[in-house]
């Protein structure tokens, strides 16, 4: 017991010592922080591509959910951060960028290309690749002039390419979308597609074909960096630019 406490001893003050060596160099080199970073990079390679960015709110109503198909019996009803009766911290991005699709589309000619980087919302079950508060990519071809697969592919390719990853395609069944393209990485969901038309469109008034697909930035950059722990790259008051702060 004494040998194997102190060996537990050393390795501590290593890697404290390391901590304190790689804050100090963060603090003398300063960068953006690896998420924000990493958000842009990905937002301008769509910007590059034609795509044009939305900002949307974060309380979303319980009747956008609705539309989406969660209603009070639907499994993902539960993991709802709720602020009262009516309104709730939004899960997805989807609902807004339906209902800013429909609307922009009255004055886009042909394809409309559109995405959105923001803040979402679960109370998902612990673990290395999960946070109840995440950020999530979302982009959306409406009216595409090729096949709404090909194009799902093409921009999935697109940000793939500016992450830097290789990935495989998986189909997979949903609880909101039914049949879904997922990308994953090393066997780790990173992003889940779909097309339409589909069986949600009508409630949101779209009736042109699209294709659509969502990423989470921070198992995508956890990945991108070889990290273990989803938590060193998101929003937190543990780590900054995966270094611990509490040693």
């Amino acid at each position: 017991m004494e040998e194997r406490e102190a060996v537990f001893s050393r390795l501590v003050t290593r890697r404290q010592s390391e901590c304190r060596q790689a804050i100090r160099g963060m603090m003398e080199r300063p960068e953006r922080h690896q998420l924000a970073q990493f958000e842009q990079d990905l937002a301008q390679a769509l910007v590059d591509d034609g795509f044009l960015e939305v900002r949307t709110p974060t309380m979303i109503t319980r009747s956008a959910l609705e539309k989406m198909g969660i209603g009070r019996d639907h499994p993902l009803h539960e993991q709802v951060f709720w602020l009262d009766e009516k309104r709730c911290l939004r899960p997805m991005l989807a609902p807004n960028l339906y209902y800013t699709m429909r609307h922009l589309k009255r004055s886009a000619k042909g394809s409309l290309k559109l995405f959105e980087v923001g803040t979402c919302y679960r109370k998902e079950s612990h673990g290395s690749n999960h946070l109840e508060e995440f950020t999530m990519l979302n982009l959306v071809e409406l009216d595409p002039e090729n096949d709404p697969r090909e194009q799902l592919k093409r921009h999935i390719s697109t940000i793939m390419g500016a992450a830097g990853l290789d990935y495989e395609l998986v189909a997979c069944s949903s609880d909101v979308y039914v049949e879904t393209t997922d990308v994953e990485v090393d066997g780790v969901e990173v992003a889940s597609g779909a097309i339409g038309p589909h069986k949600l469109d009508p409630a949101h008034g779209i009736k042109a074909p699209w294709a659509g697909v969502g990423f989470g930035l921070e198992r995508l950059l956890m990945l991108k960096r070889g990290e273990d722990n989803v938590k060193k790259v998101g929003r937190s008051l543990i780590y900054l630019q995966g270094i611990r702060l509490d040693i």
